[in-house]
Parts: structure tokens; C-alpha cells; sequence
């Protein structure tokens, strides 16, 4: 059966059965001392093997003084013992609540963890205990729990390594498919300026890129690599073909920053001597 009922009213919690106490309340010196003669009573149970007379002792104590991170780390203890680890966690929790620094509490709840098989967590929690107050149990149970934990470590990084490679092969396809993309569509538009150009008068040679000579061409695009994909753009091969007919029509796009830089390359590049 799992112990994961929760009922919260005010800050009076029920925990399948499991009475909490309300934390907010002030509590008196009686109060107080009451609590401490029903722990008594609990450890004398505990010490006979009576453990859910114990546990009802406990809970006497806790409803007496629930701002005592001792009692519900106490009552944590003997939950484990009756084999109710969550129980033992809920417990364990408010004890932590109350005191941080509690090793009890970080004990019990990677012991309970432990059964449950949340060996990462309890491995956590076992190591705060130890590093807060040692004691030989702790390390008894965690030469159980790391292996485990260790286990899940590991097979955790293989996942992340595979899936890192799996995305780095996913990044290297979408880059080949961009670059083939970019390589067809340039050649379209070569075959385009290939079949559709001539040689004009004060134009370029059977117009570019397609009627440039090969070599040229290519020491063109070599030099100039990031200007291939402008050769794809409808407006730009509109006004390379317009300049191509007559030079004079330059005078037309200066104003196009997608234009003036190409041309101004191409004549720098290809004009003869003047």
C-alpha cells in the first residue's frame, strides 16, 4: 500500500492516517514537558518491540509539540522499522522543515528512500547525514545504495550521450539539406542567366553569371563566396541583366544595398583597363 494520501486544513496534516500536528500553534511549558514524558513512553515501547505503540506514543508527543523536528524524526525511525517508508519521508520532511541541519531527519529519509529504491535521492540524503553526524548504519546503507545510484548515473550520461549525438546528426543533415539548397538554386539561376543571356554592348560577356567565362566565374565565386546565394534573388538578377544591357543603367540601382555591392565587385573584378 502507498502512504500518498494527503488531507492539509490550516497546518493540521493527515498523512493516511498519519497525524502531523498544527506547526503554527504556540506551545506552553506544559505542553512541552507532556510531549517529552509521551517520547519516554515511546522509546520504553520501542525498546520491547512494541513499535505501533510506539508510533501512538509519537503521535501524542507531536500533537503535544509540533514544532519539534526530534519527534518526527523519531516517529521517522520507527516507521521504517514497520517497513512504511513514505510515511517515514512525511515525517522525515517536517522534521526538516523545522531544522535543516537535523541528520536524523536526512537519515531516516534516505533510509526510507532506500526502500523504496530512489537510490539517487537516498544517496543524497545519506551523505548529508553522514557529513552532519556520522554514525556506521549510514555507511552500511549506503554500500547498498551507491552501487545503485551509480548504476543510474551512468546509464543517465550513455542516454544524454546518445541523445547529443542523435542532435549533432540531426544539426549536420539540416546543414547538408541548407547547403544543398542553397548549391541548387544557384545553379538554377546559372542555367537561367545561361540560356536567357548574350553579349551586349558596354555589357558583361553573355551576361552573368551563366555567359562569364568559367574560369573567371570561378575565381569570382571563389573570392566572393558569400555573394552565391544573392544570384538566386529575383530583384538582383532583374538588375544585373538591366546593368548588363547598358552600363549607363547603373546609375538606376545605385540606391539598392542589395545591388550596388555585386556590381561594384563585378567591375572592380572583370572591367578591362581603361
Amino acid at each position: 500500500m502507498r502512504y500518498e494520501q494527503q488531507c492539509i486544513a490550516k497546518d493540521m496534516a493527515c498523512y493516511d492516517g498519519l497525524e502531523m500536528g498544527d506547526r503554527s500553534v504556540e506551545v506552553t511549558d506544559e505542553n512541552r514537558d507532556a510531549s517529552q514524558s509521551a517520547k519516554a513512553k515511546a522509546m520504553e515501547a520501542i525498546s520491547e518491540g512494541k513499535l505501533e505503540e510506539a508510533i501512538e506514543h509519537l503521535t501524542q508527543a507531536i500533537l503535544l509539540n509540533p514544532t519539534s523536528a526530534i519527534m518526527y524524526g523519531t516517529r521517522a525511525s520507527v516507521y521504517i522499522k514497520t517497513k512504511k517508508p513514505n510515511a517515514a519521508i512525511w515525517d522525515a520532511n517536517a522534521a526538516l522543515e523545522i531544522n535543516p541541519d537535523y541528520a536524523k531527519g536526512y537519515k531516516s529519509r534516505g533510509i526510507a528512500r532506500s526502500m523504496l529504491g530512489q537510490w539517487e535521492d537516498a544517496a543524497k540524503d545519506l551523505h548529508m547525514a553522514s557529513k552532519l553526524d556520522y554514525d556506521e548504519e549510514i555507511n552500511n546503507v549506503l554500500k547498498k545504495v551507491e552501487p545503485n545510484a551509480h548504476r543510474i548515473e551512468e546509464h543517465r550520461r550513455k542516454y544524454d550521450r546518445l541523445r547529443k549525438e542523435r542532435e549533432d546528426r540531426k544539426i549536420e543533415r539540416d546543414r547538408c539539406r541548407r547547403r544543398a539548397q542553397a548549391q541548387a538554386e544557384y545553379e538554377k539561376a546559372k542555367k537561367h542567366e545561361q540560356s536567357s543571356s548574350s553579349r551586349k554592348p558596354n555589357g558583361m560577356p553573355g551576361g552573368f553569371p551563366g555567359g562569364m567565362p568559367g574560369g573567371m566565374r570561378v575565381v569570382f565565386l571563389e573570392e566572393y563566396p558569400e555573394l552565391m546565394a544573392t544570384f538566386s534573388d529575383p530583384e538582383v538578377m532583374a538588375a544585373l541583366q538591366d546593368v548588363m544591357k547598358n552600363l549607363a543603367n547603373l546609375a538606376k540601382h545605385q540606391a539598392n544595398p542589395k545591388v550596388t555591392p555585386i556590381i561594384t565587385k563585378m567591375m572592380s573584378k572583370f572591367a578591362g583597363p581603361k
